[in-house]
């Protein structure tokens, strides 16, 4: 069994976004306040966290992160990778670096906006963290992980298949080999923005829930919701298989076969 955390699921700006503006929108409902999009896996040998955002300090705290072996980060965009400064704490206490596998184009914008915490003029206590470059599949103590690629707009994103979970964020579009190793989890958590309108690098919701259903899988959690999103009133729409992802969710997911 593997356990998934959604630590957020919210836009690139959060929900509410900087200075409340449209908060008017948001009800009461805790579901709608989103931090930036992470998730946190648990096994029995292994915590790992798919991607860093802005508010990665306040998301371990709230949900107990007490130790991280593997981060994941599906590609370089500041709300996916600006917490990787907060895992510093984490090489205190485990007194080692973290391996942190992702694409050579991240790794290449990782190092060059971190710079600091590479080479040979690291600044001393920054971040440790032992960036690994590959799209193929590969293994970390019992999991076996494949990397899913897929556009974000003009730009190529990596989510991951653990076992039965597939994790995809940021989407506009599949291709054909990245949808066939999609098929058969248990579990996908996929990005859809909003209802309409259609947007150039992201999938709506209807987009979302069309994959999905064409790709046969039991559950799907839509993640990266914008402000315009109410989750109460989304669900009534959604399939019984589709449901809004809200953060701190948990959800349980069986262990491969």
């Amino acid at each position: 069994m593997m356990k998934c955390t959604f630590l957020g699921t919210g836009t690139s700006m959060g929900v509410p976004v900087a200075g409340g503006f449209g908060s008017e929108r948001i009800n009461g409902d805790p579901r709608n306040q989103r931090y930036r999009c992470s998730v946190w896996l648990e096994t029995d040998q292994t915590s790992l966290i798919i991607d860093t955002g802005p508010e990665f300090r306040l998301q371990t705290i709230r949900s107990g992160v007490k130790k991280v072996d593997l981060v994941l980060i599906t590609h370089e965009h500041m709300d996916h990778i600006a917490g990787l400064d907060d895992l510093r704490a984490y090489n205190y206490v485990q007194k080692s670096p973290i391996p942190l596998y992702t694409s050579a184009r991240a790794a290449k914008s990782i190092r060059e906006r971190f710079c600091y915490m590479f080479g040979e003029n690291k600044y001393p206590g920054s971040t440790s963290i032992d960036i690994r470059e590959t799209d193929q599949p590969f293994t970390f103590n019992e999991l076996t992980i494949t990397p899913l690629t897929y556009n974000h707009g003009s730009i190529t994103v990596q989510g991951y298949r653990i076992g039965n979970f597939s994790y995809m964020t940021d989407v506009k579009t599949v291709p054909e080999e990245t949808q066939k190793k999609i098929t058969g989890s248990d579990v996908l958590v996929l990005s859809g923005l909003r209802w309409g309108p259609e947007h150039p690098t992201h999938l709506t919701i209807p987009e979302a829930v069309e994959f999905a259903t064409k790709l046969n899988i039991p559950k799907t959690y839509l993640i990266h919701m914008n402000s315009y999103v109410d989750h109460k009133e989304t669900n009534k729409k959604l399939p019984d298989h589709i449901r809004l992802a809200y953060d701190m969710l948990e959800v349980n997911i069986p262990a491969s076969d």
